[in-house]
């Protein structure tokens, strides 16, 4: 929804946007193997090569929303080398830049990191298609929760399917459990994840009911040393002594995060019900606490909790992998309040804070303040 201001989900339109913050302008940025045939993990070189290290990249956009019901069930993945942008300005630290990352891209849209927002419903097959037609090095494409076919898992090693350079291969993934889950690619995963190989689907149950405004966080820690080394930099990685010094919500830093249309801000109104699907993409846990509301948790990883079970809280820790829903009333002050990672060093960029995991629930009430402009000012929002 290209008109859409917001985190991924029902944010309010750029026309709202600007009549509510008196700001204008623009933003700144503008095949398979055999099954018979088990391959190894190890057995194809993923170091990076100097057709790669071209400064020639694609820089990342924010991920879409893929309605693959409006599809016809079909949806088509494709893994694209790329420059993935954090925080691009020069304000609370930044830049912060990944100056290579391997992005998702559906059909025939942008590459993002995060990857695409697959979204169903309930009883819906998707047939999701990988295209590694052009790619480098193999992958393969795991969804997280749904119950499907053995060839279907994603795993080279247990199904043995892979999909190399030149290949295409296509999964049924069947829409059986309803709630928020996770994909990546399931070769060389500690690898692959921390290039930038995840994203969300989501299984909406027969009848579901959104809530006023629903929204889509992603979480995930990176040690820019990885994505330094494959970029041909200086740099040598070590997944047995990761070092995380990068922490994003939906692919961006703080203040980045705030950023109307590339970043995340999570844009209420007063008495609105809010609903927010925050997945874990890391390999880290995050405590996510939001200022000034209390919510509930609804959903752990795609299950419902009894009502009975549920209790007003203000944070809530997400293990890595793990999805957590919350919904809460925005019943509070009509102001800008910090939502975050409270795992203080990662609500930072490099040695400043504040910065990293962090984004707000902003009010549209409040958007016509000085305090907002000044936010937009450090979110390198030119109007």
């Amino acid at each position: 929804m290209e008109d859409q201001i917001g985190a991924p989900g029902s944010g309010i339109s750029r026309r709202d946007f600007v009549k509510a913050s008196g700001l204008g302008g623009t933003v700144a940025l503008a095949g398979c193997t055999a099954p018979g045939e088990v391959p190894t993990e190890e057995s194809v070189d993923t170091s990076t090569t100097p057709a790669e290290s071209d400064s020639d990249l694609p820089t990342t956009s924010p991920p879409e929303i893929v309605n693959v019901d409006e599809q016809g069930g079909e949806v088509t993945l494709s893994s694209v080398p790329a420059k993935h942008e954090a925080h691009p300005g020069g304000s609370m630290g930044g830049p912060v830049e990944l100056p290579k990352v391997w992005a998702f891209k559906a059909d025939d849209g942008e590459p993002s990191v995060p990857g695409p927002i697959l979204r169903t419903t309930e009883g819906e097959d998707m047939e999701v298609t990988f295209d590694n037609t052009d790619g480098m090095r193999p992958h393969t494409v795991h969804f997280h929760a749904v119950q499907k076919q053995w060839e279907d898992d994603g795993v080279p090693t247990t199904t043995g399917i892979r999909i190399d350079p030149g290949q295409k291969h296509t999964y049924t993934i069947p829409a059986n459990v309803t709630g928020t889950h996770l994909y990546h690619c399931h070769y060389q995963t500690h690898r692959h994840i921390d290039m930038g190989m995840y994203g969300i689907f989501r299984v909406d149950p027969k009848g579901y009911e959104p809530a006023d405004k629903e929204y889509f966080m992603t979480l995930k820690e990176w040690d820019s040393r990885l994505n330094r080394q494959m970029a041909g930099m200086d740099a040598s990685y070590d997944p047995r002594n990761r070092r995380p010094d990068t922490f994003t919500v939906n692919g961006k830093s703080a203040p980045r995060t705030l950023h109307p249309e590339d970043g995340s801000p999570i844009i209420v109104e007063q008495g609105d019900t809010v609903r927010i699907h925050m997945c874990n993409n890391g390999y880290m846990d995050h405590p996510m606490h939001i200022h000034n509301h209390r919510f509930q948790v609804t959903h752990k990883d795609g299950g419902k909790i009894p009502e009975a079970a549920r209790h007003d809280q203000d944070i809530t820790s997400i293990p890595p992998a793990g999805r957590h829903t919350i919904e809460f009333e925005a019943d509070a002050d009509p102001g800008i309040y910090l939502a975050h990672c409270h795992k203080v060093s990662h609500a930072m960029n490099g040695t400043a804070y504040p910065g990293g995991m962090i984004t707000g629930v902003v009010y549209k009430e409040a958007m016509d303040t000085d305090i907002f402009k000044q936010l937009m000012d450090y979110a390198g929002y030119e109007a």
